[in-house]
């Protein structure tokens, strides 16, 4: 069944007047921004945009070979031979594609961006390329997709970005060449070089010719791609359109799945996790959670694990109650249209929206410790601020909402939509640890989210619970706590010698020293009563691992090479690993190219001077672990793309056997050891304390 698009239009159209006048705008993107605030402002109000997946891999319909299962991947996961897939060009004449219909049911939906795929890993292009003919304009419809939307987006108030897949299956010079086609498609005379150039070439036609606000890269994690490549691709990106936004996919060190950059030296404007949504938000960092309706990506005609309206609702809630984007995925149809399910549950965003988009667009994260009615959303300013509570699956009849370290005077309370009565709870004064709340009596509520919104004066002021942050819970001497806590108008205090806080104890002005064993307590009071919750940290002095003492009179470690592993975690018999070669290094690094299905094993013994605890931070695609005197400290294992993990163990000073196994099954491949002793960064693990 197909809805008419007409159906579709009306339907959203008559949910479209809330966000009428409230359309972020991104500055022009040849305009240098003032700050990257300024460049990131309009996408930190949007919170909700819409994702594409539309190529040649929806004629199909993910289906290949007697197998069903298959999405945007089909060219690789069916393993379909490029002479064959590109049959597929041929037929490409999507006959019901609508670029102001897609615009319009976005717009419904409080989607204030769209970002559509200019080109998938299939190297095939939704634009007009002077660059190759594996393109639209090479087919029997032989229009310009991305034109058509860019110019439907401008239309419609919704901001136009564009998705360009690093990766590129059908191009001669990429590699590496697919597993499965080795034998057939040979990669003699390929040359990635030149297919960065040509990379770089199709970049600035979508930069030039369709002004996209985002690039949204991806497909970055197979090993030919590495940071110096990202860093050249980022930086074309920032000059042709400064204000444009590049997301981290441009460069390597992204953590799988989980999205969040790994290294401060990446590029990119925000973090990216895919199908799934932190279990908190990242302080100072943007984040952008993309996910599907149903399960692929692509259009596949076999997919009906299609996710509830109720279930899209709460997690762009649950994204922008933690300060991130969601970007939800539509796999359009080979025609052009959308599938029935994906309208319908378009049209009941667009409903909720309606009553509820304002407190989701342009909110910032939760400002409780504790929301146990759902999620909360604030706007705040100096003169007035509001929050927005989300109570999930709410019931008819009377709710008490505990807003639990709120300074600010309430000033107004109403359920948006106007779905039940409600009583304010009116000025709050003087605070009272068991204040504020507000009283709610719902009549009909939503049953998805019930929005309640809170009017407060001035900037928001939350007391929360205090927070306690040190290098490490462990210690040889002595180390420093430190205690912060955000709120203006709260004391904080603190104690070590198994009290709990009161509000005329120590207070939190400066670094903590401990140098005995204790549990650290601290909270936050406000007018002499306590207004948060008691956290507490435990800090244990330790002894230091003694030293060995064997003859290691050379510099650098033993390195144990294994070939054609096939693990997807290291063995606990590691000891058991058939070995190729062996040799030696002076440093825990990468040898140049060291290949796929590989293993390497450094061993040797690592010389400290002092008696300290020492923090390591181990670096790796795929997976690693460190073991020192025997002990695993550092475990990073598991096939993963670029992830630090960190341990520490008190020393002392001596030699102390050391042990550090990698692997890698494909793609990327990365490996670094560094350490710090306390209060200082963690720098590379020098040459001379590495000895065999």
């Amino acid at each position: 069944m197909r809805l008419p698009l007409a159906c579709l239009l009306a339907a959203l159209a008559a949910c479209s007047t809330h966000d009428s006048n409230t359309t972020p705008r991104p500055p022009s993107p040849t305009a240098a921004p003032a700050s990257h605030d300024d460049r990131m402002a309009w996408w930190r109000e949007a919170r909700f945009g819409m994702f594409v997946h539309w190529g040649l891999y929806a004629i199909p319909q993910g289906a290949y070979g007697g197998k069903t299962d298959y999405g945007e991947w089909i060219r690789d996961s069916a393993q379909i031979p490029i002479d064959t897939y590109d049959r597929f060009q041929s037929q490409w004449n999507p006959t019901a594609f609508d670029a102001d219909a897609w615009a319009r049911a976005a717009k419904a939906a409080g989607m204030k961006y769209l970002v559509l795929t200019s080109k998938h890993h299939d190297g095939f292009c939704l634009f007009d390329s002077a660059e190759t003919e594996w393109d639209v304009m090479n087919t029997a419809h032989g229009r310009d997709i991305c034109a058509e939307l860019a110019a439907a987006c401008e239309r419609h108030g919704v901001v136009f970005c564009t998705y360009h897949s690093i990766m590129d299956w059908h191009h001669d010079d990429y590699l590496p060449r697919r597993p499965w086609e080795a034998k057939s498609r040979s990669a003699a005379g390929a040359d990635f070089d030149r297919y960065e150039r040509y990379l770089h070439a199709q970049v600035s036609e979508v930069i030039t010719k369709y002004r996209p606000a985002v690039m949204w890269f991806d497909g970055e994690w197979e090993s030919t791609w590495n940071h110096e490549r990202g860093v050249r691709l980022f930086d074309l990106c920032r000059e042709l359109a400064p204000s444009m936004l590049v997301n981290n996919r441009v460069d390597v060190h992204r953590s799988g799945m989980q999205g969040f950059s790994q290294s401060g030296e990446s590029k990119g404007d925000f973090a990216t996790p895919e199908q799934e949504i932190p279990p908190t938000g990242v302080e100072g960092v943007d984040w952008e959670s993309c996910m599907t309706m149903n399960r692929h990506w692509g259009f596949n005609a076999a997919d009906t694990e299609w996710k509830s309206t109720a279930t899209l609702v709460k997690n762009l809630v649950d994204i922008a109650s933690k300060g991130g984007n969601y970007l939800l995925n539509v796999g359009p149809r080979a025609d052009g249209s959308f599938p029935k399910e994906a309208i319908e549950r378009l049209q009941q965003i667009a409903a909720w929206m309606t009553t509820n988009g304002a407190s989701i667009h342009g909110t910032t994260a939760n400002v409780f410790d504790a929301t146990p009615w759902g999620r909360c959303t604030v706007k705040v300013a100096d003169d007035t601020s509001t929050i927005y509570l989300h109570l999930f699956d709410a019931e008819k009849g009377h709710h008490a909402l505990m807003l639990k370290g709120l300074t600010n005077p309430i000033t107004s309370v109403r359920v948006l939509g106007e779905r039940g009565v409600q009583s304010p709870a009116g000025l709050m004064s003087p605070f009272s640890p068991t204040a504020p709340f507000v009283e709610v009596t719902l009549t009909d509520p939503d049953p998805i989210a019930t929005v309640v919104e809170v009017v407060v004066q001035g900037r928001l002021d939350v007391v929360r619970a205090p927070r306690i942050e040190a290098e490490s819970q462990q210690f040889v001497h002595a180390l420093t706590a430190s205690i912060t806590s955000e709120s203006k108008t709260a004391v904080t205090t603190w104690t070590i010698d198994g009290t709990e806080p009161t509000a005329d104890g120590a207070r939190a002005e400066g670094p903590v020293r401990i140098a005995e064993s204790c549990t650290l307590r601290a909270a936050s009071f406000v007018g002499g009563q306590r207004a948060t919750e008691i956290v507490e940290q435990q800090f244990t002095k330790v002894e230091p691992l003694p030293p060995v003492e064997p003859v290691a009179n050379n510099q650098g470690l033993h390195l144990l090479k294994s070939s054609m592993v096939t693990w997807t975690k290291i063995p606990d018999g590691r000891n058991d690993v058939l070995v190729d070669s062996w040799g030696t290094t002076e440093t825990i690094a990468l040898p140049k190219s060291p290949g796929e299905h590989v293993a390497l094993r450094y061993r040797g013994f690592l010389q400290v001077e002092a008696d300290e605890l020492y923090r390591f931070a181990l670096s790796s695609d795929d997976g690693s672990k460190l073991w020192i005197g025997g002990q695993l400290v550092v475990d990073n294992d598991g096939l993963h793309g670029s992830i630090e993990k960190r341990g520490a163990i008190a020393l002392g000073a001596g030699l102390h056997a050391i042990e550090v196994v990698w692997f890698n099954a494909t793609g990327g491949a990365e490996l670094e050891l560094r350490w710090a002793t306390p209060g200082q960064a963690f720098v590379e693990v020098p040459k001379a304390a590495l000895r065999h």
